[in-house]
């Protein structure tokens, strides 16, 4: 699965990270999805594209708990554009337990382009697309 991702975090748990129930809680895989979008963002030079004042804004966060995490482990977040819309864009992220590579978690963030003065969405700069296509090194649909 990992080669249809390009960005692969290796994030190793903190103790933090964990609840009082002992396993890592439910809003850190939040965080780790973060963690592999900004990596994603810094690839692809996403905060030199179209105006200033114009950027990315999270919409849309979901998760699938698959299994619990517990301190110490290690995992990888992987993160993929899966979708370009006219303001919008789908990341995809899996979180995988090292050393076997199993299936902690998994869910997408929508982001939508926005102008920071007004509020309002705005669309993608087509040059970010290019940008996008260019670092998966695959067309990416479109809406």
């Amino acid at each position: 699965m990992n080669e249809n991702f390009p960005i692969q975090k290796r994030i190793e748990v903190r103790w933090g990270d964990m609840d009082a129930m002992g396993h890592v809680n439910n809003a850190t895989y939040f965080t780790y999805f973060e963690s592999s979008r900004i990596e994603y963002f810094h690839a692809v030079d996403l905060y030199s594209a179209g105006e200033e004042t114009h950027g990315p804004a999270l919409a849309h966060a979901e998760c699938n708990f698959r299994q619990q995490v517990h301190y110490p482990a290690t995992i990888i977040v992987n993160a993929r554009c899966a979708k370009i819309g006219t303001k919008s864009i789908r990341f995809e992220h899996v979180l995988t337990l090292e050393p076997d590579g199993h299936v902690v978690a998994d869910g997408c963030g929508i982001i939508v382009w926005i102008d920071y003065a007004t509020g309002k969405s705005i669309p993608v700069p087509e040059d970010l697309r290019k940008r996008f296509e260019d670092f998966e090194g695959k067309p990416i649909p479109r809406d």
